[in-house]
């Protein structure tokens, strides 16, 4: 009888060790199960290897030669002692031609010979040559090339080459394994390793391509390369690496394929690449400035202002609008906007999703082609003719009202001007703009004197966020402001 009471204390006793036990272990197990599953990159390898090329370069340059020095010059006798004999002809130069090279990288789009690199190792070529992975050579032509978004297009004369798989960069996520497969350093079909470190990077060099980060170590050489996901898909092209010594650091650049493929399809069917645009200048929503408009959360493009006579002109986009959305595609931030405008075929229509006095509503625009603009010169503005000063307002900005001159001058209706700013007024607004609305509240009031705005300000609580509407020369941009300031 206590046999059988004690049997199922220690079935009990002995479950619950075994429990314990496996909670232990449970972790070891993974820990060994993760280890087993590393990367094996070696299929990738095999597989898309013969897909990579090895590009040459050569250009032919000209440099001076050494100055023609006549016998009787003093110097003459010291270079004919080594061997240097200098031309006769004393004060002449003249200039010889010689042969530079440089290496990089590219990749098999099609068995027919189309191949992709970057537009900067073929930049000035007077010679292409490409090298297969089975060492036969060929010279390429160059199709095209695109310093935007630095993708060359080459054909070679060849049929039933290897070819890559083109992948999907949106589908990618940050922390998964890549691999880049290239010529750094003039080594051929070498593979580094790493991982995704970030997407949608924005460079100084470049706002039309957002950038994939990664760590895969990337040297000169590698440039042109293709950077593959684990399925062998290629999701982008080594381009550039932050470096203070010339070599790899950690941080390395590819342009997304997607982007380099829109680029290759306009080369091949017209030899050069047309970019849309809608003709608004922008600039980034923070989160100040989204509670000024009344705007949920910071995010979309604010439009700075609208081109007279262009495609949102005539569409009714006006200055103080929030772009949130093209064709349904969420507009994140200010950045994204040209890089998908500029993607869209001159001609065709896109439909805006804008935030407008509390609301959002669609709109209509007809993309035109982008060309290059040159930078208009800021217009030199009068300074006020002397007065006595007034006082600084709660947010510390001296103002006063601008006479018929000055807004005939400035081409505009209304106006305030900043005199001068006292305190710590944090925001970009400097003594010599003009505002020409304040938005608060998701409202947007335009501005006839210093008064109406000081009026306006005063029934604001502290704390609030306000958006001004400034011009400054030919510039017309929204900066926003805390009121934090007591002073009336």
């Amino acid at each position: 009888m206590k046999h059988e009471l004690r049997s199922p204390l220690i079935a009990a006793l002995l479950a619950a060790t075994l429990s314990i036990a496996a909670l232990v272990v449970a972790p070891v197990a993974a820990q060994t199960r993760a280890g087993a599953g590393l990367p094996d990159f070696t299929e990738l390898y095999e597989r898309n290897g013969p897909a990579v090329v090895s590009i040459d370069v050569t250009q032919k340059v000209r440099r001076q030669r050494t100055p023609e020095l006549s016998e009787d010059d003093p110097f003459y006798e010291f270079f004919r002692r080594f061997g240097q004999v200098p031309p006769r002809g004393r004060g002449s130069q003249s200039e010889r031609e010689q042969e530079a090279q440089s290496v990089g990288s590219g990749f098999i789009l099609s068995s027919d010979g189309y191949l992709i690199t970057n537009a900067h190792v073929v930049e000035g070529a007077d010679e292409v040559n490409v090298r297969l992975t089975d060492r036969r050579e060929f010279r390429a032509k160059v199709v095209g090339a695109d310093k935007r978004t630095d993708v060359a297009l080459l054909k070679i004369e060849a049929t039933n080459l290897p070819k890559v798989t083109i992948g999907d960069p949106e589908k990618s996520r940050v922390g998964e394994w890549v691999v880049a497969i290239g010529k750094p350093f003039g080594l051929e079909n070498t593979m580094t390793a790493g991982i995704l470190s970030a997407k949608g990077r924005d460079l100084p060099q470049e706002n039309l391509v957002p950038f994939l980060q990664t760590d895969v170590a990337i040297n000169p050489g590698n440039s042109g390369g293709p950077l593959f996901n684990l399925r062998g898909e290629v999701i982008g092209i080594n381009s550039l690496i932050y470096s203070r010594s010339g070599g790899y650091m950690g941080l390395a650049f590819a342009i997304p394929i997607d982007v380099a493929m829109n680029t290759v399809q306009q080369l091949k069917e017209k030899g050069r690449v047309t970019r849309g645009r809608i003709g608004v200048q922008i600039q980034e929503v923070a989160r100040e400035t989204a509670e000024a408009f009344g705007l949920p959360r910071a995010t979309g493009a604010l439009v700075n202002s609208v081109e007279k006579g262009g495609p949102s002109d005539k569409a009714g986009i006006e200055s103080g609008d929030i772009i949130l959305k093209v064709d349904g595609r969420e507009v994140k931030t200010s950045s994204e906007l040209p890089r998908i405008i500029t993607m869209v075929r001159p001609g065709n229509k896109v439909t805006l999703t804008v935030w407008r006095k509390g609301s959002q509503r669609d709109v209509a625009v007809t993309v035109v082609e982008l060309k290059e603009d040159a930078v208009a010169a800021p217009t030199q503005r009068r300074n006020t003719p002397p007065k006595e000063r007034a006082k600084p307002n709660r947010m510390g900005l001296v103002l006063a009202d601008l006479t018929d001159e000055q807004k005939k001058e400035l081409e505009i209706k209304n106006g305030v001007l900043v005199e001068d700013i006292t305190g710590a007024v944090r925001g970009n607004v400097q003594p010599g703009d003009v505002i020409l609305a304040i938005v608060t509240r998701g409202q947007s009031t335009e501005m006839r004197s210093a008064e109406q705005m000081n009026v306006l300000l005063g029934k604001l609580e502290r704390g609030a966020s306000v958006t001004l509407q400034l011009k400054r020369g030919e510039q017309t941009f929204f900066s926003t402001l805390r009121i934090n300031n007591g002073t009336e």
